[in-house]
């Protein structure tokens, strides 16, 4: 019990270093390879722990031979598009400027019934407010719909735009940010005397306090008590 124990600490260890050492792009949406991949490694690490007779370093081999050959393919497919293409695959336009593919429907293997479940997942009820309907390499459905359903904008309307910061947090649970107040443009001093203002002297009892898209400072008290700061000059 206590073999099995120990290598499935190893092996979660081991696992867990492979996902970082491939990256956050390899865990949002997979390629067909990047999928294969992720699933021999779980193989392999199984292997292992189920069978105790199994050598532990002949596991840890093929996964770091895996992880080897899954790095040396991104790093390959970023110089070669060739290469991308054939690992990861390429985009399929399947409605063009409101045209439907059906060459490119037939070559995916694509009913017309699963083009309109896809647009309907993604909004668009009727074909015929879709543009552009791209199905990426991924699997999943991009849509651009035409210009008259599009969603009106500031830009549309010729609206001036504030600009616009992430909304980041500055104290939570007492404890400040640094590098967060740094982040939105903002110092301890500046915090310090917003908080002042709204009467608020120690930092320790504040629960949360954030500043949102317009520079505005938000903060709370006890889980209860809000205050609504000034926008940033």
């Amino acid at each position: 019990m206590s073999i099995i124990l120990i290598r499935t600490i190893i092996l979660y260890m081991i696992i867990l270093l492979c996902l970082r050492i491939m990256g956050k792009a390899e865990l949002s949406k997979m390629s067909p390879f990047q999928l294969i991949v992720s699933f021999m490694i779980a193989e392999l690490a199984s292997i292992p722990i189920e069978s105790p007779d199994v050598s532990l370093i002949s596991g840890v081999t093929a996964i770091f031979t895996l992880l080897f050959l899954q790095v040396s393919i991104s790093f390959l497919s970023i110089k070669s598009e060739r290469l991308k293409n054939f690992f990861g695959g390429k985009p399929s336009v399947l409605i063009d400027d409101g045209r439907i593919n059906h060459r490119e429907m037939k070559k995916l293997r694509i009913t017309i019934n699963d083009l309109m479940e896809q647009l309907r997942i993604c909004g668009y009820p009727c074909i015929a407010q879709v543009a552009y309907a791209v199905m990426e390499s991924n699997g999943e459905l991009s849509v651009i719909p035409k210009s008259h359903k599009r969603n009106i904008t500031a830009e549309d309307l010729n609206m001036k735009k504030g600009r616009e910061v992430m909304p980041v947090i500055f104290i939570s649970d007492g404890t400040v940010y640094p590098q967060n107040l740094s982040k939105s443009g903002w110092t301890e001093k500046e915090l310090s005397e917003r908080l002042s203002a709204m009467g608020i002297s120690d930092r320790e009892k504040v629960f949360l306090a954030f500043c949102d898209e317009k520079a505005e400072l938000h903060v709370f008290l006890d889980r209860d008590d809000t205050f609504a700061g000034e926008v940033k000059q």
